[in-house]
């Protein structure tokens, strides 16, 4: 199974601790999102999970463990934007401190299980497209040889996080749809028409620098930019890293547009106190601020502790590696 930690919140920035705990145990247990009573019961066996997918935007925390994953296969997605504390409080320099923590974080484990996301792209007055062209081209020079991959997409809206949005001035584009759409995807005059121009001048700074442009579950086609459809939870990636072909399907649980393969997603929402304003996954907030507080290292939930109405099951999920067809 691929283990995915976490796009419901960042494991690596605010809770290594756990994490690593709970593989040195060998198990942990997650709360299902629509049914909070209802626990799974996750194996964290080398033997079990195939490879382990980490989401981060400062995985300065977790770096000085990594030794603690040598059983296992694994890559880090490090979203890295320019944005200032009105959009992601949480954050510490970009400049100063996260490209030289991305760096070092690709000096350790490699340029290929360090994938650079640049996203959400989102507009406003002070983030115009300008802003972003010279800040993405600044960084993807700051990375080069340190990534092969950079995904993109663009801020959609949420009831979640329509707020947020709305206090630093932006918008939604909601996918870029089509034009026949044109009123839900226009957001300070961008459409599905115009931003391939725009994307194709990120694509050419990407390019410059020996990184790979995807875009992660965008319903604008961009191919004619030469921009192709990613994925996080990358089968292509994975079985680069594990020398295993996979055989893993799409993830039902994800947006149409989403490519990634099926995986199990070991957060919950509403615990990542960074507060970004794009957040969809109830970052910030006096919830988030809430759990966190009750997030124990020693318990195995991520956040809280088991109780007598909890329903814990053994959730099985096979291996996805094809053992007679290995790439090597």
């Amino acid at each position: 199974m691929i283990i995915s930690a976490s796009r419901r919140t960042d494991i690596p920035h605010y809770y290594g601790d756990w994490f690593f705990r709970r593989l040195k145990e060998g198990f942990l247990w997650v709360r299902n999102p629509l049914n909070p009573k209802q626990v799974s019961r996750i194996s964290l066996s080398p033997a079990a999970v195939d490879c382990i997918v980490f989401w981060t935007k400062d995985p300065e925390p977790v770096m000085g463990r990594l030794e603690e994953l040598r059983d296992y296969d694994y890559y880090f997605q490090f979203t890295l934007t320019g944005y200032g504390r009105e959009v992601e409080p949480g954050l510490p320099d970009k400049e100063t401190v996260l490209l030289p923590a991305f760096r070092r974080l690709a000096k350790q484990i490699g340029s290929e299980r360090t994938v650079w996301r640049y996203d959400p792209i989102l507009f406003s007055d002070t983030y115009t497209a300008e802003w972003h062209l010279d800040t993405f081209g600044r960084f993807a020079d700051a990375l080069q040889g340190y990534t092969k991959r950079c995904v993109i997409s663009f801020a959609d809206l949420y009831v979640g996080n329509r707020k947020g949005m709305a206090a630093i001035g932006a918008a939604g584009i909601r996918g870029i749809v089509p034009q026949a759409a044109a009123t839900a995807s226009v957001s300070k005059g961008w459409t599905a028409e115009n931003i391939g121009p725009f994307a194709s001048r990120l694509k050419a700074a990407a390019d410059r620098n020996g990184m790979e442009l995807v875009t992660c579950a965008e319903q604008a086609d961009l191919s004619e930019w030469g921009i192709e459809h990613g994925s996080c939870i990358d089968p292509k990636l994975i079985e680069q890293i594990t020398g295993f072909r996979m055989k893993g399907k799409k993830d039902p649980g994800q947006r149409p547009e989403c490519g990634c393969m099926q995986s199990i997603d070991v957060g919950a929402y509403h615990t990542c106190p960074c507060g970004c304003a794009y957040c969809y996954a109830g970052g910030g907030g006096a919830a988030a601020e809430r759990n966190f507080r009750q997030h124990r290292p020693d318990s195995p939930l991520l956040c809280g502790r088991p109780g007598p109405e909890d329903e814990v099951r053994e959730r099985g999920m096979p291996s996805l590696k094809e053992y007679q067809m290995s790439l090597f």
